[in-house]
Order: structure tokens, then sequence, then C-alpha cells
């Protein structure tokens, strides 16, 4: 048997700060920024409270990455939230958790991705979009848009199934050429691009909050916002922005891969999250110069629109037509290109590792369980790069994404109460950094995270009990898997 046809025992440690720090940044930085801006507009209608929204969603997201350090730095080995939860909990926990990532979170998040990389291709080539139907049966196509998506997905795989080497070169360099980009738009739109006529407008209705709700691309109704509503409604936008700042915590499924975990982890879940948040607010802050927040769906032009109705919530391209006019779109094209090319890339990396820990527990295909020769989990790989393939052609990823944001919120409580729960069960064990704040901020995170889920039970239940149906249908799987004895269980402990 060949070398390269051998399996391999164990991963390859060949990540470092560097590698760790773009993959939590690169999985973080997709399509979502330049887009969900124009629905938390909408939903809070006042510039203050776009901040506001984006803020909080960045104190959340870091509080929970430093508390996920410590878990990180006492469990450094693949799979990550999935061992945490089963070490905190037990098996059903994390079995439960695991499901729902390979069945909707991390491939349908692959899929939208994907999907967001193949539009913005079709700007730069027509031809590609999804108007050019390349097959038809009856009432199933499959547009040039889903072929290139399927293909971006496909050939990411191919790249991490050569090793991790590979598939950590293309993470640093997407993910530090679209950091460049996005700073310098930035710069462009905070110094040079400054529309006076919006800075005019926004500060007079800088604190005045208000919900349009709007049907078919109409608005049907303008609530005027106060008292408890304000926060509820920030609390409903914010399912937008924590969308956005998703994925930082694919590092931990990583953990096998990185060059001194109990260091390197929670020095770059910190790094990444702060900076990606960082830009966020940046970002906005960008939009709020160059764009009114409200407008007017009918309007001709992109400040006519405003943020709250940048043509199909694309509110990047707007504030950068006001920088670069006509050829707006075909720049953002080319940078959104290269965000959810490398935003992909971290996910094709981090998802696998999941599957991996799963089978070693004998809670998913044995085979997903082993090595290839190149030290990848290739079988897990595949199986993910399918079913999001899948995903693609279906189309449902969309709505299967919404459904699933408040079961991810309670698995994020979940997860960080975990610190808690583990520091009582395993007092003794080794924990070389422990969350900043402790008990104080990860409590607060866990009150603030089941706080937006039941905010979401009220005003969004469309979106929810679905999410639950989805999480609660593993437990009989989870019990057929035990019963068919797959695997040893505990084996990869």
């Amino acid at each position: 048997m060949s070398k390269s046809a051998q399996r391999a025992t164990e991963f390859k440690r060949e990540l470092g700060l560097l590698d760790s720090t773009m993959i939590v940044i690169g999985s973080m930085i997709g399509s979502g920024i330049f887009i969900v801006s124009a629905d938390i507009a909408r939903t809070v209608g006042s510039p203050g409270y776009l901040l506001v929204t984006w803020l909080a969603t960045g104190a959340l997201t870091v509080i929970a990455a430093l508390s996920y350090g410590e878990l990180g730095c006492m469990m450094p080995q693949a799979g990550g939230q999935y061992v945490y939860l089963r070490e905190a909990y037990s098996p059903l926990v994390g079995f439960l958790y695991g499901w729902t990532l390979f069945l909707v979170i991390q491939t349908g998040t692959i899929a939208a991705v994907a999907v967001a990389f193949a539009k913005f291709t079709a700007v730069l080539v027509p031809s590609l979009g999804e108007a050019s139907i390349v097959f038809a049966a009856g009432s199933f196509k499959v547009s040039a848009a889903q072929v290139v998506a399927i293909g971006s997905v496909v050939l990411l795989t191919a790249i991490n199934l050569r090793g991790i080497h590979g598939g950590k070169i293309v993470q640093d360099v997407f993910t530090i050429t679209k950091i460049a980009a996005i700073l310098g738009l930035i710069l462009l739109g905070i110094v040079v691009g400054r529309n006076h006529e919006a800075v005019a407008a926004n500060l007079a209705r800088f604190w005045d909050a208000s919900w349009t709700h709007v049907a078919d691309g109409k608005v049907v109704a303008v609530e005027s916002l106060s008292s408890l509503m304000i926060p509820a409604a920030i609390g409903v936008a914010m399912v937008g922005s924590l969308f956005s700042s998703d994925a930082w915590y694919d590092l931990t499924f990583d953990a096998g891969e990185v060059v001194d975990p109990r260091r390197t982890i929670p020095r770059a879940l910190a790094l990444g999250t702060v900076i990606v948040c960082a830009i966020y607010i940046l970002v906005n802050v960008a939009y709020i110069l160059l764009l009114p927040l409200a407008g007017d769906p009918g309007a001709a032009t992109a400040a006519g629109r405003g943020i709250q109705f940048a043509a199909n919530d694309r509110v990047g391209t707007a504030a950068a037509s006001m920088i670069f006019g006509p050829t707006a779109g075909v720049i953002m094209a080319c940078l959104i290109m290269v965000s959810t090319f490398g935003c992909n890339n971290g996910l094709v990396i981090s998802g696998a590792r999941v599957y991996y820990a799963m089978a070693r527990d004998g809670l998913f295909f044995k085979r997903a369980g082993e090595l290839n020769g190149r030290a990848v989990p290739g079988i897990a790989l595949v199986v993910q790069a399918a079913w999001a393939s899948a995903l693609c052609l279906s189309g449902t990823y969309g709505d299967l994404l919404d459904y699933v944001i408040f079961a991810a919120l309670v698995f994020f409580a979940l997860t960080v109460a975990g610190v808690f729960v583990l520091r009582a069960k395993r007092p003794d064990a080794p924990r070389p950094y422990r969350a900043l704040g402790y008990p104080v901020l990860p409590a607060l995170y866990v009150l603030a995270a089941l706080a937006i889920a039941a905010d979401l039970l009220v005003f969004k239940p469309r979106y929810t009990w679905p999410g639950l149906v989805i999480v609660l249908a593993g437990v009989p799987v989870y019990f057929l898997w035990r019963r068919m004895g797959s695997a040893g269980k505990g084996a990869g402990r």
C-alpha cells in the first residue's frame, strides 16, 4: 500500500496563532455584513439603535469566545463544542448539537455562503446566474448559479482532502485579502465619501426608534417604539447580526490540529472575535455616513432607498455606489466573492471534525471517524460536501437556517453554562486559561442568550418551533445509533 493510501492515526498540529485567528475571522465574515443591516434598520428604525444592535452582538460574541477559550484549554481535541456539551451534560446533548450542526447549521451555512458566492459571480458573468437553467426535469430545475455554488463546495473540499496545510494557506490568503479590502472601504467611506445630507438626516433621527413592517416589498405599517418595545425590537434585530457574527467557534472543532492549543485557542478566539466585531461596527458607521437610514422602497437612487430599502438588501453595494458610482456593483461583487470563498473554506475545514468526533463515539457513520493518508477526516469531508450540495439544489437552506437560529442560541447558552457545570464536576481539571470575568460575564451571556431566544419565541414563532422540532428529531436517531453499536463507545476520548 502506498503512503498516500495509508490512513493516518492522528491529526497533524499545523495551525499556529495566525492560522487559527484567520479561521475565526474568515469563518465569521461572509456576505452577511453587506446585507443584514437593511433588515436591522427596518426593525429598529434609527441609526443609534442600528449601532447598539451591532455593539450588543459584538459584546455577546466576545464574552462567549472568552468562555469557550476555557473549555478549549480543558479539552483540546477535535470536535470542540460537541465535546464540551457531551462532557458537561451527556452524550445525548452533545449528539443533538452535532445532529443539528450536520443537518442544518454547518451544511446549511455552507450552502447559503456558496449560493451567495455564485450570485455575486453572476454579477461579473451574467450567464452563470440563476436565470440560466442548465438542467430541467419536470418542475425540478438546476440553474448555472447552483452549479457554481456546488462547484465551489467541491473545490474547497478537494483542497482540504489533501491535508490541513493547503486548507490553512487558502484560509490565510483569502482572509487577509478581505480584511484589507474591507478596511479600505471603511476608510474611503468615512474619510472620502461622506454624504453630508445623509449625515444630517441620520443625526436628526438618531434615537427615533420605529419598526417598519414590510410585505411583498411594500411598507404595510410603521410602528413607533418606546419603553420595553425597544429592547424587544433589538433582540429580534439581533438575529441578523448574530448570524453574521456566527461560526467564530469553528476553531474549537479544529483543536486537534492547533499547535499548543491550550495557549493558541483562547488567544485566537479573543483576537478574531474582537477584530471582526470592531470591523462590523466600523462598516455600519460608514453606512450611516454614506446613506440615510430611512428610505422609500420605490425610490430610484441608492440614497433615496436608504439603508432600510437598499436594492435586494445589498447595503454594502448601495454604500459603495456613493463612493465609486456605477462601478460599485463590480467592486462589491469581487469583494464578496473573496469573502464568501474564504468563509466557506473555514466552514468546510471545521465542520468535518465534529462528524469525525461523533463517529469516534459511535454516533455517526463509522468511516467518518477515520483519517485519510493526509491526516484529515476524508469521509466526513465528503459526506458534508454531499449534504451541503443537496441543500444548494433544494433551495431550502435559507428557511432551515432561519428555523435553527433559536436552537443555536440555546446551544450557545448551554455551552457557556458548561463552564459552571465543569468547574463543579471537574474542579481539578487543568485550566491554563480561565474565562475572563467569571462568573459575571459568562452568566450575563447565558441570561442574554436565553432572553433573545424567548424574545424570538414571542415575536418570531414561525422561525422557532420548527427549529425545536429539528433538534428533537435527533432524539430517536441518537438511540438508533446507540442500538446499532457503531464504533466503540467513547473510542475517541
